[in-house]
Order: C-alpha cells, then sequence, then structure tokens
C-alpha cells in the first residue's frame, strides 16, 4: 500500500484510552503551516440512522461554505444512536480540535467508528487531542500511523495515492472491513490533493469516484451509520498547469477504487475477494441490482468459501432481482471456466476450476443476453470468521 501525504497537510495519532486495549484511538489530519480552512467535500451515508458525527459533519460542512482545515477521527466507539450527549461530543470534539488549530469550529470534521449504541467518553478525547495537536507531522510514516489508529476490526492499515497529470499528488487513508454494503459502508476514508480545487468541483469528483467504487462494495449488505469519505484540497502544490476536466474525478477514482479493493482483500472472516459481473441486462442499473442480489446472497457466499462451483445458486438470485431475465439465455462463468450455458450446466474442466477457486481473488461473470447493460459489485465470502467475528461479544 503506497503512502502519499500531499503538501499542505500534517497528520498525527494517539492512543487517547478510547480503546480498552490501549491501542492507538484518535487520528488527526489537517492542513498544515498557515494554510487554514481549505476546500472541502464529502460523502455520507444513506442510512436514516446517521451517527452524532455524520450530522454533525454535515452541518458544519454546509455552515462553513465547504471549507475544513482538519478531519478528526476516533476508532473504538462509533457515538451513535447516542442521543443528544452523542451530539454535543462530537461538536466539543470539533470544537477544542478547532481551538487548538485556530481554526472555527464548523471548519473541523469529525469521524466514528466502533460500536454502535455506546456512549462516547468526551474526557480520553479532551485528554488526547493536546498530544494529537503537538504531534501533527507532514510525512508518510504520520500519516501511515493515523490509517493505523482509525482501524476496528481491520487487519491491516489501508492507504492509496495517485499522482495527477499537472503534478498534483492525491493520497488517502481509509478503514473498513464489514457492515459494508452499496451505499457505502462501515467505512471511513480522508483523502487530500494538493491541488487547488474550488469546493464545487472537489464534491463533483468525488461523489463521482465514491459512485464507482465504494457504491460498488458490498462485504455483507449491512449499510452503517457512520459511513463517510471526506475530501480535502490544499492548493500547495507544484503545479505545471490548472486540472483539465475529468483528471481530478480520474486520480480520485482509482484512488478510491484501490482503496475499495483493500476493504474487500481484508473483509472481516474473508479468505477470497471476488468481482460479480453482470453483463446483458436490459440496461446498466439492472446489471448492477443483479450484481447486487448475487453477491449479498449469503448462500452463494458461502459457496464461494467452499470453493463450490454453485452456479445454480447464481441463477437462482438473478432470478428474484426484479429485473427482465429469461433464464434459457443465461451463461455463467468462474474467471475463464463457463459453467452453465444457455441456462443448463457446461461441460469444463473441473480440476482446473478447483484450483482457480481456491484462489485468493475470483470472478464470477453472468451473461444475461437480453441487451447491453452491465454492472460489477467487488464482495467477499461468508466465513466461520465471519460469524465468530460478529457473534456480539463486544
Amino acid at each position: 500500500m503506497t503512502a502519499c501525504l500531499p503538501k499542505g497537510f500534517a497528520a498525527a495519532s494517539v492512543a487517547a484510552g478510547i480503546k480498552a486495549s490501549g491501542a492507538p484511538d484518535l487520528a488527526l489530519v489537517a492542513t498544515s503551516g498557515d494554510a487554514g480552512a481549505v476546500s472541502a467535500a464529502a460523502v455520507f451515508t444513506q442510512n436514516l440512522a446517521a451517527a452524532a458525527p455524520v450530522q454533525v459533519s454535515r452541518r458544519n460542512l454546509a455552515s462553513s461554505g465547504r471549507r475544513a482545515g482538519a478531519v478528526v477521527i476516533n476508532s473504538g466507539c462509533a457515538n451513535a444512536a447516542t442521543g443528544r450527549a452523542g451530539l454535543a461530543t462530537a461538536d466539543r470534539t470539533a470544537r477544542i480540535v478547532a481551538a487548538g488549530l485556530g481554526l472555527e469550529r464548523d471548519q473541523v470534521l469529525v469521524c466514528s467508528t466502533g460500536v454502535i449504541g455506546a456512549e462516547l467518553p468526551f474526557d480520553p478525547i479532551a485528554r488526547g487531542v493536546p498530544a494529537l495537536l503537538a504531534s501533527l507531522e507532514s510525512s508518510e510514516d504520520a500519516l501511515r500511523a493515523a490509517a493505523r489508529a482509525i482501524m476496528t476490526t481491520d487487519t491491516r492499515e489501508k492507504l492509496a495515492a495517485a499522482d495527477l497529470p499537472n503534478g498534483a499528488h492525491v493520497g488517502a487513508i481509509a478503514k473498513g472491513a464489514a457492515m459494508v454494503a452499496p451505499n457505502m459502508a462501515t467505512m471511513l476514508a480522508v483523502i487530500m490533493t494538493d491541488a487547488d480545487v474550488p469546493p464545487e468541483e472537489l464534491q463533483s469528483s468525488l461523489a463521482a469516484a465514491v459512485a464507482v467504487s465504494f457504491n460498488r462494495l458490498s462485504i455483507d449488505g449491512c449499510t452503517s451509520t457512520n459511513d463517510t469519505v471526506i475530501a480535502l484540497a490544499s492548493g500547495a502544490g507544484s503545479v505545471s498547469r490548472p486540472l483539465e476536466p475529468g483528471e481530478l474525478t480520474a486520480a480520485f477514482t482509482a484512488v478510491c477504487k484501490d482503496l475499495a479493493h483493500q476493504m474487500a482483500s481484508d473483509a472481516e472472516g474473508g479468505t477470497k475477494t471476488v468481482r460479480v459481473v453482470i453483463s446483458g441486462a436490459i440496461d446498466d442499473e439492472s446489471a448492477r441490482i443483479a450484481a447486487r442480489k448475487v453477491a449479498d446472497a449469503n448462500l452463494v457466499k458461502c459457496s464461494w468459501y467452499g470453493a463450490d462451483p454453485n452456479w445454480g445458486r447464481v441463477v437462482s438470485e438473478i432470478g428474484t432481482a426484479g429485473i427482465e431475465f429469461d433464464p434459457d439465455r443465461v451463461e455463467v462463468s468462474y474467471g475463464p471456466f463457463t459453467v452453465c450455458r444457455a441456462g443448463i450446466a457446461a461441460a469444463h474442466d473441473e480440476a482446473a476450476l478447483a484450483v482457480y477457486l481456491k484462489g485468493p481473488e475470483i470472478e464470477v461473470r453472468c451473461e444475461i443476453g437480453l441487451g447491453k447493460g452491465t454492472g460489477e459489485i467487488l464482495s467477499a465470502d461468508l466465513t466461520h470468521g465471519y460469524i465468530d467475528e460478529n457473534m456480539g461479544l463486544s
């Protein structure tokens, strides 16, 4: 995973005491020098039970005119379903960070991740923020440490980077391993660029990138209360020319797809990253609906875990997706191996397919044969490890 901290940014992390383990649990990404508040954009969860930090960050973005100078993130507690007390904690967090950085309260965005329904204590944050501010550093090591501090059930930190054609850079950190479903997931991401981008263009590019990356990712079909993707543009890079239309979107898309793949490959209990591709639907939306139906089906996901090419389960799910479908036209393939053609079993090399299905990455392709619509979802298998992680023991 490539780490890149674009010019004009700094990062820090500390163990504030939110996690009982004593692991780092508070991270900060902020503008450096005297940059102050810069162009900001965000995409939030579509869950109506949005967590307190989501509500506060939405409000702050609106009142600041889409400008921000810092993103503060805690792990170990989602601060979701916590009522007015949770909102007060999220707001106080923004205020204390803003005071330390010389920003306005609404120029700080707040994110949380962890257990839903538990109260987030403010005292550890109040104690941790001074150390956080004192350790801000413009280095890739600091950014990588911040990525570790926002992990919950993740087994590894997630970072991504891309270069823009005009010499500017994009860097990002993220977390996410489960409760991941279109649209968005139990995932947080902060994307930074040192390009000079107005807020409206930043928002447009971010939304377009999220639509084809995080919104095409599904680990378990569950949408969280805290999902947030934030983008900041410092304008501090050394560039050769202004950005041309589409260049920022392309870079953001590459970074977001990289992070989405890292999340799928780090899925709770997962052993396989699976790409479900539907083609031949009457339109793209129908194809995406069918791909999600297949990717979220527990029977299908268990067959991936067992390396079982049970194409009948795939066909059955498409048949209940609510799209136009003729089972006599469908073709199903696992990687290069076609196992169903014209709706019935097709001869294939079973031994070679068995080897393919035991690999860490597989692709399931379904040709419906009714049109030109295409869609895909990135997913993972369903394993004993997922159940163990989510038995409610913590």
